[in-house]
């Protein structure tokens, strides 16, 4: 066994493990959606009530990923993880037993806080790991944790939560935060920082316009991917008028898409990273465009499905990306790239709600998502013309 070979099989846990922990985190954010009316019925609330628990993880996420990817930015990465991996068992713990709906909103904050740092630095140690030409693909292995709980965990986490309490559900995933947190004490590596950047350097790279660009894609294209899942159950029991298991198989085959989306745009971006993201914009566009006349048929609605899901493997790339063109402030990059995800799960059902206001059916949400991946491939374009003259910068933990 050559060294090289070597090296990537003594990877191979704590990928895994840290790919664990994002399991776990897509399962507590996506499950919650499918567990709504059940909280609502717990309290005796209206649905709009609520949905709070959802905004609440949302703005959790957005206030945390900033905040603790600075304040950890000089702290060994993997104690950085463990840290973090400690607050989602104490933030869904809590939530399992909360006694009402406004104390259950607050221990939703406090579980989303951890969700955006330790997906940037999990990220980050990857990155480090990672041998040359590798780095896209061994991000993406980490990145598939959430996407293997939308095929996975999400249906279970919701016919537990049918048959027994969402209660359960808070709890099964605090328990398997708890079992992530002694996996990585005892086989993720110390991953010191080598080269930590002063505060200053971190908050200078929001200076650079390239990192704006390249942000810009998700930011605004993957609205795109929100605008059509958000009312994807609608479209089904409206437009194509199947039953409702259907809802479920779509919801897995849009998980099953994200699944192998991740792992084959990974493999491409390997080699060329921009065209690959240019090139997967554009199919999306058209994707959202198919998406309208799909609808009709739920078999073709299914495919559609898929290949909307395939486009979320440009997550990990659009991050190699960025600390491509970033020298310094790379914990900065990892919280503006989960604070981006987060803006466009406000953007994508925000445009696609104003369309339907106007009069549009639940399918013709398709236009509204192709325009906003349009969108992206224009951000994709503006940063384009900046990078092909630039050399890549190698990552470092």
């Amino acid at each position: 066994m050559s060294t090289q070979q070597s090296a990537q099989v003594a990877t191979v846990w704590p990928i895994l493990i840290m790919a664990l922990g994002t399991f776990v985190l897509g399962l507590t954010e996506f499950s919650s959606m499918s567990m709504l009316p059940l909280i609502a019925e717990s309290y005796t609330v209206a649905p709009s009530q609520a949905g709070n628990v959802i905004s609440a993880y949302a703005i959790g996420v957005v206030i945390g990923a900033p905040l603790f990817m600075l304040l950890t930015n000089k702290t060994n990465r993997r104690t950085a993880l463990i840290l973090f991996v400690a607050m989602m068992f104490i933030g869904n713990g809590l939530s399992a037993i909360a006694s009402s709906l406004p104390e259950l909103i607050a221990y939703r904050v406090l579980s989303g806080l951890p969700h955006g740092a330790y997906f940037g630095t999990a990220l980050l140690i990857a990155a480090s790991m990672a041998p040359k030409g590798k780095r896209a693909s061994y991000m993406s292995k980490v990145f598939a944790g959430l996407t293997i709980a939308t095929i996975v965990g999400v249906p279970m986490a919701t016919l537990i939560g049918q048959s027994m309490s969402w209660r359960v559900c808070m709890a099964i995933v605090a328990v398997l935060s708890l079992v992530t947190l002694v996996l990585i004490y005892y086989l993720v590596p110390s991953c010191p920082v080598k080269n930590p950047s002063k505060l200053r350097e971190e908050f200078s790279v929001l200076k650079n316009k390239l990192v704006w660009s390249i942000s810009g894609i998700i930011f605004v294209g993957f609205g795109g991917v929100f605008c059509i899942y958000t009312y994807l159950a609608d479209t089904i029991i409206n437009v194509t008028e199947t039953p409702v298991i259907t809802i479920s198989i779509a919801m897995m085959m849009f998980g099953v898409g994200t699944t192998i989306g991740n792992l084959v745009i990974s493999k491409l971006a390997d080699h060329a990273p921009i065209s690959t993201t240019g090139m997967a914009l554009l199919c999306s566009i058209g994707i959202s465009v198919m998406y309208v006349f799909a609808a009709g048929n739920i078999w073709w609605l299914y495919i559609t499905v898929f290949l909307l899901g395939a486009s979320v493997g440009l997550a990990a790339v659009i991050q190699s990306m960025l600390l491509d063109v970033s020298p310094k402030g790379h914990a900065m990059i990892g919280a503006l790239v989960q604070c981006a995800f987060n803006t466009a799960n406000a953007i994508g059902p925000m445009v696609g709600g104003a369309m339907l206001a106007s009069g549009a059916s639940f399918n013709e949400v398709g236009y509204a998502s192709a325009m906003l991946f349009f969108g992206g491939f224009i951000m994709w374009a503006l940063s384009y013309m900046q990078m092909r003259n630039r050399d890549p910068i190698p990552a470092t933990c």
